[in-house]
């Protein structure tokens, strides 16, 4: 595929940096590169880890953050197969973005909550 030598402006509605941005922002994709922020995992560990998402959803993000360039597969040739999966170092920039963000919206819930009453409260 080949690559505009426009500009990537994230704000153009056919820029390809919004669908990076839909990958790594996604309710998974923050979830997934947060948690191999701190280790690899394999994928039954990485779900364990990352509660609530099925093994479809993490199928998919691994192969969509996988093929985006932030995740890296390792299947090693054994029996029982094993697969590791790790940052590389797009990935670990993009994880330590996001999950900064995550952070934040936990320390900001209280906030959040006081203006959803306000706002539901000032509301006929």
């Amino acid at each position: 595929m080949a690559v505009s030598n426009a500009k990537p402006d994230v704000n153009r509605p056919m820029c390809p940096s919004r669908l990076v941005l839909e990958h790594v922002t996604s309710r998974w994709g923050v979830l997934v590169l947060a948690a191999l922020l701190e280790r690899s995992y394999r994928f039954s560990e990485l779900r364990r880890e990352v509660g609530g998402v099925s093994e479809k959803m993490l199928a998919q993000t691994l192969r969509t953050l996988e093929r985006d360039g932030f995740v890296h597969r390792d299947a090693k040739p054994v029996i029982p197969p094993r697969v590791d999966y790790t940052l590389t170092p797009l990935g670990r920039e993009a994880a330590e973005q996001v999950w900064g963000l995550a952070r934040w919206t936990e320390r900001r819930l209280d906030e959040v909550f006081t203006a959803r009453e306000a706002y539901d409260g000032a509301r006929p």
